[in-house]
Order: C-alpha cells, then structure tokens, then sequence
C-alpha cells in the first residue's frame, strides 16, 4: 500500500510509541503482546478516522510531543487528557479533525489520565513483525526500529480515502471514560488466593495503594498497608505465564499489577484486574491511588458485553 509523510516529529515528549493491538502467539518465545495498554481508547481512536481496525496510531505518555503535519489527513486523539492543542487553540479529543501542511500538534500538560493516542486515517505506516505493528521496548523490535519516537523523525501513514463529510465525527459524550485521581479496580480473585490469610484479603479489599514513580509499560507498583501470606507457604512460585491486568504479592507486600510488556513471573497472584477495567490502569500516573473490588466471573463478562455493544452501536451509528 502508498505510503505517505504524516508527521515531522519536533518533540518527542517523555515517551512516544506507536502501537496496535499487540502481538499474540510468542509467548512461547518470550515475547509478550505489548501493544496499545488502553485497549478502549485505541479502538476508538482509530473508529473516529474510518480505519478498519488493528491500524497503528501513537500511544503518548503524560506531556511533551510536538508534531508538524507534513500532509492533509484526518486525526483523532482519545485516552487520558494531555491537553492537545492544534496551532496553539485546544483541540477537542474523542473527535475526528482534518490537519494541513505545516499545522502543529501539542501535547502541554496531564489535566487527566496517563496515555492519549493519537490516530491517522490509514494508520502509521511501519513494518508489520510477528504480525503486528507494536513496539516492545524492552526487544527493541516492531513500531518505528523497536524504540521511542525522537526528534527529527518523519512519521508515514497509508494512504486511505476518507469521506470528508466525516470529519466532526464524536464519541458519545457520556461513553467517554473518565481517569479521576481515584480509582476503583474490579477484580476477580486468583489464581493463588489460598496464599493469602483472611486478613490479607482485607487489607487487600480495604485499602488505598498509590502509584509509585517505579511503573512503566510492564507493570504499576503500588505503595499501601502490607497484604499477609499466609506463613506456610513461599513468597515465589514456579513461574508461569500471566495476561495483562494480573495482580502479584512480592516479598514486601504491596501489589504489582502487570501490563504488556511481560510474559511470566514467580511471585503468587492474588487477584486479575477485569478486562474491561485495564485500560483504568494504563491511565494510572505516579501519585494516584487505586482500591480493588471483588466481582465474579460472569459480572465480568457483563461488564465486557456491555463494553462490546458501545463500540459496536457506534461502528453502525457511522456506518
């Protein structure tokens, strides 16, 4: 497929990569999925610009990036509120927008959130590695070379028509997440919960845990009251394969609550983050504080459904 200049990249914020729904099947291998953490913001940023799904957009950590539009193309922006700005006047997120030859992109500052994503209609145009456009950091492999976006880069897209009397097109208002400083993480127990005391599960359903600074794409540390194993059994286990959202007790207490870009680990597992509410921890920044609530299996799915039927009310709705 035609490929054409999308961006010139004048500054490439704390940390910029471009992502797509991760890869699978390698875990085999040692690779892990990584791809976009916020799966719902993805999705949708890249519905808002009529790609048909699995494109790459920018996933844009906290402050910093600055692009220049080096074409006319059809964007959108969704995710955690960076404060975006087009040309300096803010620009609305969660809405489709056209940008010309020379027009500047901004991101100021967190007003919300964590990660906003940024897409272009046709989707950044990189190589595809394991069937996937991502890029796992830690292998430095897949997006733009297996690193960060930094200065001086020229960012590609795929050529794709898009129906310009399109642009304008928004995401219900009140479907959009919000990422408040507080947030309450569903989860379902296991699958090591017989590892834990009573009052281990009580201070674990009880109690505020902050973000600490020591969390990145693979995993979110948490600071809070200590969480009691039991004194019969090891702090580690044999280590097993995990999915994102996975919620592991080490030595010291406090919850690690795993992300994309990991595959296995020794340390016993309390609990999983539901799905759906995965893409709430993606948004978690240094500071912020989460508690957990306990749900059950078929909640869960409920709640997946539910997710389900949004975005695909809003495929039809758009045709």
């Amino acid at each position: 497929m035609e490929r054409l200049e999308a961006f010139e990249v004048l500054s490439p914020g704390i940390l910029t990569t471009l992502q797509d729904f991760g890869r699978f099947g390698y875990g085999q291998f040692g690779v892990p999925p990584a791809g976009a953490l916020d799966l719902f913001s993805y999705q949708i940023a890249n519905l808002l610009v009529k790609n048909a799904g699995g494109e790459a957009c920018l996933e844009i950590t906290l402050t910093g990036l600055k692009l220049r539009s080096l074409g006319e193309f059809i964007i959108a922006i969704t995710g955690g509120d960076l404060t975006p700005t087009l040309n300096g006047e803010s620009l609305e997120m969660w809405k489709s927008h056209l940008v010309i030859e020379g027009d500047i992109i901004a991101f100021r500052k967190v007003r919300s959130g964590c990660r906003a994503y940024l897409s272009v209609s046709g989707g950044f145009a990189v190589p595809k590695i394991m069937n996937s456009y991502s890029t796992y950091l830690s292998g430095k492999f897949g997006g733009l070379e297996g690193r960060p976006i930094k200065k001086g880069d020229i960012l590609y897209r795929f050529n794709h028509f898009y129906p310009l009397d399109r642009i304008g097109m928004k995401f219900p208002e009140d479907w959009i997440p919000r990422f408040d400083r507080e947030a309450t993480l569903r989860v379902i127990l296991g699958p090591q919960e017989e590892h834990f005391t009573e009052k281990g599960f009580q201070t674990f359903f009880s109690s505020f845990y902050e973000v600490t600074p020591q969390s990145d794409r693979m995993g979110i540390r948490l600071r809070g009251p200590v969480i009691e194993r039991r004194p019969d059994v090891e702090e580690s286990i044999i280590s097993e394969g995990f999915l994102p959202g996975a919620i592991q007790i080490p030595g010291d207490g406090n919850p690690i609550i795993i992300l994309n870009e990991l595959v296995t680990g020794g340390y016993t597992k309390i609990a999983g983050v539901i799905s759906v509410d995965v893409p709430k921890v993606a948004q978690l920044k240094p500071g912020d504080r989460v508690r957990f609530q306990p749900v059950s299996i078929g909640e869960a799915h409920g709640f997946l459904r539910e997710q389900d039927q949004r975005i695909n009310d809003f495929k039809k709705r758009w045709g």
